[in-house]
């Protein structure tokens, strides 16, 4: 049976530390611009939505191929889980196209790197192993989570992990940090229980390059850096 698949790109329009965030200017184009078309080169969905309350965003989305037929009508705020943005503008999509959908892909534009291949990967293992809830995840690298310690008045640290401080590095099993870039949820599923952190969700890894995640000025500088290498690469190879 063919499946059938919306995407939705939350895109409020109220970002405090990049004004605007969601289009700034990412590598010549507009950030939001790199999902909405990794979307569609992916060839899978019935609809990419991008769901705002941002009447510039919204503009700005359809210019680069996405749909946006209605504005967000609620979970507008920067404090609502962007879970319940989602799934808000899953109801207005199905009311508003008199469509089901058999599941939802969530791509943050915040996430400019994962690209359509990214996208493939992680529905055909959503899809493959049959799961309700899929969060896309990456491995930590040199930043070694299990050497992390806080710190108190006087700089004196306090080791989360005691236990590991002493062992080396490769006898401590793998870290995965949550990314925003690519969550699956099926929608039944996801309407019962509101959070793609559903009972059985499970973490699908990607590149930390794809699972970049822009917040402030210093992560798109960053963003920008490592997407110019991976363009240097792709052109030497």
């Amino acid at each position: 049976m063919v499946k059938k698949r919306i995407a939705i790109i939350p895109a409020r329009g109220g970002s405090k530390r990049i004004p605007l965030k969601n289009i700034a200017t990412f590598c010549n184009k507009p950030m939001i611009a790199w999902t909405i078309e990794a979307a569609n080169r992916s060839g899978l969905f019935d609809r990419v939505l991008v769901s705002t309350d941002s009447e510039e965003i919204a503009t700005v989305a359809k210019e680069w191929g996405a749909e946006t037929p209605f504005h967000r009508n609620n979970y507008a705020d920067s404090h609502s889980p962007v879970s319940l943005a989602t799934i808000a503008a899953l109801q207005q999509a199905m009311e508003y196209w008199e469509e089901d959908y058999d599941s939802v892909t969530q791509l943050m534009p915040n996430c400019p790197l994962r690209d359509a291949n990214s996208i493939i990967a992680a529905v055909e293992s959503f899809e493959q192993f049959d799961r309700e809830f899929q969060i896309s995840c990456f491995k930590y690298g040199w930043m070694n989570p299990w050497w992390a310690a806080k710190l108190d008045e006087n700089q004196r640290p306090e080791k989360l992990f005691p236990e590991a401080v002493t062992k080396r590095s490769q006898d401590l099993p793998e870290l995965f940090c949550p990314t925003g870039a690519i969550w699956i949820a099926k929608t039944k599923p996801l309407f019962s229980e509101q959070t793609f952190y559903g009972a059985n969700h499970v973490f699908e890894p990607l590149s930390w390059e794809a699972a970049v995640d822009i917040d402030d000025y210093d992560d798109l500088f960053f963003a920008e850096v490592v997407k110019k290498m991976k363009s240097q690469k792709k052109m030497s190879s």
